[in-house]
């Protein structure tokens, strides 16, 4: 450590204000809404009410999103199973009442991260959610 003309402890001190103010800076930069540019599929959790329009989803979650209205066929196994909601992102309900269902990823080998995420009856359902990120954030499908 620089020993300054005002003695060791300023010294310190000027070090450590610099480190602090740095990592604020930092910090602010990648938190701030303003720092980030946003775009219609940024996802926040439900607790935030984000929406999505149906026409602002991509092509195959405007697909998806219509098999689930036709009742499928759908083309993965796991689509239509219940979804346990462990990430407590969307509103609690009973065991069964959320069904998930895969928005094909294009180029993914697997089924890639998006899910569109249904709760109620099979072909009306009363909500659904989609996500891009496999289930961290969700945002609302409003017609």
């Amino acid at each position: 450590m620089k020993i300054s003309a005002e003695g060791p402890f300023q010294a310190g001190w000027s070090a450590i204000k610099s480190v602090l103010t740095s990592t604020l800076v930092a910090a602010a930069m990648t938190a701030s809404p303003l720092a980030q540019a946003r775009g219609p599929m940024d996802g926040l959790s439900f607790g935030g009410a984000a929406t999505v329009r149906v026409t602002e989803l991509p092509r195959q979650g405007r697909e998806t999103y219509e098999l689930i209205r036709q009742g499928g066929p759908f083309p993965y196994d796991k689509d239509g199973t219940v979804f346990g909601n462990r990430e407590r992102l969307l509103p609690a309900e009973r065991r069964g009442y959320y069904r998930e269902y895969t928005v094909k990823t294009p180029g993914s080998r697997d089924r890639g991260a998006r899910r569109i995420v249904c709760g109620g009856p099979p072909t009306t359902p009363h909500a659904c959610y989609y996500t891009a990120d496999h289930y961290a954030s969700f945002r609302k499908i409003v017609e």
